[in-house]
């Protein structure tokens, strides 16, 4: 088997603090794979800028000019991590014998990689990095991730366990992950349906390098939300299934009052009959609610707009180098002729 083509996919947003140091170990870390035969000399790290108000795109741009391995793309706003992860998959695949994912972060172990590669090169076409353990982190953070996942599976969702973006994908692996076109892309549970051979290699995770996590915990909690609407009908059942108990229970409760009324040990109360109108209130507002957010996706299905723009890519068309100096021009970069890409749903 020849050498495969490898590139390093790895989205970003507002890392100026930790992306030098992550260049340097993911660039270090790649000529060494290159070195041991185990990956082609043509292999590269893709930074995908997912509209960064910091520095971010400045220091892509000056190590893709230094830096041989070094590409970037940067889209022209904030898209959110799924999308910019699949901007990157995307432009990489044609390039590519096989691409991996990993966070700007470098909590993932990188060393990890290396098996990722042995596995693609005994013929696995998809390879997940996944957790041993969460000690790291917080008590709060374990138990909702864990119950995340256990949720998710109930819901007939297959997940891997403790597995987040950190993964190795084939050629042929992209191919068919860009037949699926729907615009709330939750790639953790898109990804095994694909269905070619897959396996799990794990490992531990790490501390931050530097600066501040990008998904805190309202992220976090939309990011779950956003992963069982889009997978799974069961909410909007159990909806269903309250809303018949409530009928049958208040069939039961009317009874009660009923018999109660025929003995005449009723009693006036306004209580009971405010607690029962807040108590139907509030599940017909859940229920619409729910309702609404599955309304919303298919609007959001519906209009068929790209999931992302491509402002600059330095990995399908390099950039002349004399439009950065010291962070260069905006208006010469935007007047020159580049590339912007979309790709719709």
């Amino acid at each position: 088997m020849k050498n495969p083509v490898l590139t390093i996919v790895v989205p970003c947003y507002n890392e100026e603090e930790v992306l030098p140091e992550t260049i340097v170990q993911l660039s270090r870390f790649l000529n060494e794979l290159m070195e041991e035969g185990l990956v082609a000399e043509k292999s590269k790290i893709l930074f995908i800028d997912d509209g960064s108000s910091d520095d971010t795109w400045k220091i892509i741009y000056k190590k893709s000019l230094n830096e041989e391995v070094v590409r970037g793309l940067k889209l022209s706003r904030n898209v959110g991590h799924q999308n910019a992860l699949l901007a990157g998959l995307f432009s990489a695949k044609n390039a590519s014998d096989c691409v991996i994912s990993i966070d700007a972060d470098l909590q993932d172990d990188i060393t990890v990689i290396r098996e990722f590669i042995l596995k693609y090169r005994e013929g696995y076409e998809i390879v997940y990095g996944v957790r041993r353990k969460r000690e790291s982190d917080t008590l709060f953070k374990r138990i909702t991730a864990q119950g995340f996942y256990k949720l998710m599976k109930k819901m007939g969702v297959n997940l891997v366990y403790n597995h987040a973006d950190f993964r190795l994908m084939s050629k042929r692996a992209l191919e068919e992950l860009i037949h699926f076109n729907e615009v709330n892309m939750f790639l953790r549970g898109i990804v095994p349906l694909i269905g070619f051979k897959s396996t799990s290699v794990y490992y531990d995770r790490k501390e931050r390098l530097a600066g501040e996590t990008k998904y805190p915990l309202k992220k976090m909690l939309a990011f779950s939300f956003e992963g069982i609407t889009s997978f799974s009908v069961t909410p909007i059942r159990l909806v269903m299934v309250i809303g018949v108990l409530s009928f049958f229970i208040s069939l039961l409760f009317g009874a009660y009052f009923f018999s109660l009324k025929i003995w005449g040990n009723t009693e006036t109360g306004w209580t009971s009959l405010i607690t029962s109108i807040w108590l139907i209130g509030g599940l017909q507002l859940i229920a619409i609610g729910l309702v609404g957010e599955y309304i919303g996706k298919i609007y959001k299905e519906s209009k068929r707009r790209p999931k992302y723009i491509v402002e600059i890519d330095t990995f399908n068309l390099p950039m002349p180098r004399h439009l950065m100096n010291d962070g260069g021009n905006k208006n010469e970069l935007h007047s020159t002729n580049f590339r912007n890409l979309s790709e719709t749903n």
